[in-house]
């Protein structure tokens, strides 16, 4: 099958026999203090990575990868105060990786990695009780799959958070303009300093919830 990937170059880190099966645009969190990377989500008949190439302003490479047989579970889950986006949980004995997409090319995704780690884990097994696998000593473990929804209380949601963030801002630009319009401080502080407040309490919240 003939996969459009929207990065380049990926063709040489596929390995032997490996073939892309489908990509997706998506957010990629490694895990172990790794930032977000926005990068194509790639099944691949052998692994699950995420990959770009950027050559502007200068030349950069993202590349990670999980093996499927390493591969113990995937869970897909929605968030209650996140219409959009859902997430992929993604674990091997050593790692956990997330996946954020929106709704049907998560759908897609889940559905793609299962089918990919179920027909390795098939082929890997032997065709009969006496048949000897010819992978014996390599096949994963049988992974898990689920989906789950999360309730999150609001005020700690990504949209209450969002939310707070614009309104503090909001509040500092209107509390300047206020200011530098009357010339008078205990005018426009009150709302800049409340703005000001929002802000800072939305980025540590953020901050927390990674």
């Amino acid at each position: 099958m003939d996969i459009k990937i929207g990065s380049k170059g990926l063709s040489s880190h596929l390995q032997e026999g490996e073939q892309p099966l489908l990509a997706e645009p998506g957010i990629w969190n490694g895990g172990e203090n790794q930032r977000n990377e926005t990068c194509d989500v790639v099944v691949t008949n052998k692994r699950l990575l995420g990959y770009y190439y950027r050559s502007f302003p200068r030349e950069k490479t993202f590349l990670d990868a999980l093996d499927l047989k390493a591969i113990t579970a995937v869970s897909w889950i929605q968030e209650n105060y996140s219409p959009i986006f859902r997430e992929l949980l993604v674990k091997t004995p050593t790692r956990q990786v997330s996946i954020r997409t929106p709704h049907k090319k998560s759908e897609a995704l889940y559905v793609a990695i299962r089918a990919a780690t179920d027909s390795n884990t098939s082929q890997a097994e032997p065709t009969s009780e006496h048949a000897e696998s010819p992978t014996t000593g390599t096949a994963g473990p049988t992974p898990t799959y689920e989906r789950r929804q999360i309730r999150t209380p609001f005020d700690n949601s990504p949209l209450a958070i969002t939310i707070l963030f614009i309104g503090g801002l909001i509040l500092e630009i209107g509390g300047i303009i206020l200011w530098a319009t009357t010339n008078s401080s205990a005018t426009g502080l009150p709302l800049f300093a409340a703005g000001l407040v929002a802000v800072v309490i939305a980025t540590l919240v953020r901050r927390q919830r990674r």
